[in-house]
């Protein structure tokens, strides 16, 4: 078991939560937190020493039944709104990009009131309706908005158009890949030019009909002394879960690695002091005891076949 050192990263839209919540010390901003990844845009860093993309390239078994890592997971702080956009599946990724698709997990950590997302189409649509849309500014009316709350959990798989409204923070738990498209980014500049557009890309992979929630989150059920689980999603390359940590959780880790990312609170994780902010990652068949107050998403590989 390790902690890890995030890779951090400064875009137009980010703002300054990861720094006061979770001390992150980055320049002017802090859009995103690379908290545990292996891609080589943001590789995580170990504290003891080297990066966790060349620990697993020399003990591949460490991510179990995986192959390999297959998630990136950040921390994401949406000052303004980010960009409508769109990320490929794999087979047109690995074509066109030499990279992953990307499937998603959001978490909303926190968020402002009438803070959303936008996910999906409310209704199916067509490539024309959709570009017009988007040339005459008024491509939100598509999309379909959802209010959000902490707690909240939405998988946005490969092909959804989505956004990230102003206001939220996320954890993201996702296919470890660094591909988008973006399709609409409200006229907004950056040093005086507008950020680049991929229309003929997103055009080729997303997916027009009407937006279907496939998360399937549960409830909280009791786990440990003082604990309870909650499941949150499974896709085909993660299972996502949180973890409400009010006094003792132990889990042994067969068949996967888990990544660990504490929210909120503070603790012990094999005798290592944790506090909110911190990612820790544990390595296929290593046990780990988890003491103190907080909460956490618990990522690790899918436990059964999943579409």
């Amino acid at each position: 078991m390790f902690k890890l050192i995030p890779a951090l990263k400064d875009y137009v839209w980010g703002g300054n939560r990861l720094k006061t919540l979770y001390g992150r010390e980055g320049s002017d901003k802090v859009a995103e937190s690379w908290e545990v990844s292996v891609h080589p845009d943001g590789p995580s860093g170990i504290a003891g020493g080297g990066t966790l993309a060349e620990y697993l390239a020399a003990r591949p078994e460490a991510a179990g039944a995986a192959g390999g890592l297959p998630v990136l997971i950040k921390y994401i702080d949406a000052a303004q709104n980010l960009s409508v956009q769109v990320h490929p599946d794999d087979a047109f990724a690995r074509r066109e990009e030499g990279d992953n698709g990307k499937t998603e997990m959001w978490y909303v950590i926190g968020a402002e009131e009438g803070a959303g997302i936008y996910c999906g189409f409310r209704k199916d649509t067509d490539k024309d309706a959709f570009l017009a849309k988007v040339q005459d500014g008024s491509v939100q009316e598509l999309l379909n908005f959802i209010p959000v709350k902490a707690g909240d959990c939405f998988l946005i798989e490969a092909g959804t158009v989505h956004a990230i409204g102003a206001g939220c923070l996320i954890c993201e738990v996702q296919q470890s890949s660094n591909v988008t498209y973006r399709v609409y980014d409200y006229g907004r500049l950056v040093n005086g030019k507008p950020r680049q557009l991929h229309l003929d890309k997103a055009m080729r992979v997303i997916n027009f009909s009407a937006f279907r929630d496939r998360t399937g989150s549960g409830k909280k059920e009791p786990a440990g002394e003082g604990c309870a689980l909650r499941h949150l999603t499974q896709c085909r390359y993660f299972r996502c879960r949180e973890l409400t940590l009010g006094g003792t959780f132990a889990e042994q880790n067969d068949g996967s690695f888990t990544a660990i990312d504490f929210l909120s609170g503070e603790g012990e994780i094999n005798g290592e002091r944790f506090r909110a902010g911190d990612s820790f990652f544990i390595p296929c068949g290593e046990k780990f005891e988890i003491k103190g107050k907080g909460l956490a998403v618990l990522t690790d590989s899918p436990k059964e076949e999943t579409v």
